[in-house]
């Protein structure tokens, strides 16, 4: 267990040590393992970069991101140019279904809707985006509704965790009915319970996850 002075001073190293983050100005509090993040930073896959690096840290359970997106006079766009900019992107990425998704910008904020068949699909989409020039955040309101339905969804996740060596499956307690699926128990990080998330979203025919997950729990 890290005490918060620690935990604040490894997020602050970490944020100074990835590439993505130079010259911003982001202000690090922690206590009793949830850290919040302040200030600004200049794009929103700046942002995005903060929260990751704050993910990959031992300790942290939970974010509380304040990080503002002041974009500079040379990063602002139209949202007649975001959103071409945007159906390119999509045009080039053979994970998005480009034909189901509609797009909306508003002051630099995109806001994504539809229908796919796949979690993977959805994340896809807001990938594509995170880094277009102009962009200043992101509302993924994409659904996941699966054509197909499948058995032993949980039987199916739960072998996916075993395979995984970065999941202690042994810590995790699924549970499924009719493509919902609840995640309960214990994992050690922020990654581990990223990885457990992807893993339930990939089994055939879910809709949607539920991660309970406690992270750092004994």
């Amino acid at each position: 267990m890290y005490s918060d002075t620690a935990l604040q001073k490894n997020v602050i190293e970490e944020l100074a040590w990835d590439p993505a983050l130079t010259a911003t100005e982001i202000g690090v509090a922690a206590k009793g393992g949830v850290v919040t993040l302040s200030g600004k930073v200049h794009t929103y896959s700046q942002k995005y970069a903060a929260e990751k690096a704050v993910h990959r840290i031992i300790g942290v359970k939970a974010l509380a991101d304040d990080l503002e997106v002041h974009l500079l006079p040379e990063h602002k766009r139209s949202e007649t140019d975001i959103a071409h900019a945007i159906l390119n992107a999509f045009a080039w990425n053979v994970a998005v279904p480009d034909d189901k998704i509609q797009v909306d910008v508003e002051d630099g904020w995109v806001t994504l809707r539809g229908q796919v068949d796949w979690d993977y699909q959805r994340r896809a989409a807001e990938n594509s985006i995170r880094s277009l020039t102009g962009v200043r955040g992101v509302s993924n309101m994409i659904v996941v509704a699966p054509r197909v339905s499948v058995g032993d969804v949980k039987g199916k996740i739960e072998s996916a965790l075993k395979r995984h060596a970065e999941v202690d499956a042994k810590g995790v307690q699924v549970s499924a009915s009719d493509g919902k699926v609840v995640l309960r128990g214990a994992v050690q990080s922020w990654a581990e319970r990223n990885d457990v998330e992807r893993a339930a979203w990939a089994a055939p025919g879910v809709r949607h996850v539920e991660d309970l997950l406690a992270i750092g729990a004994a």
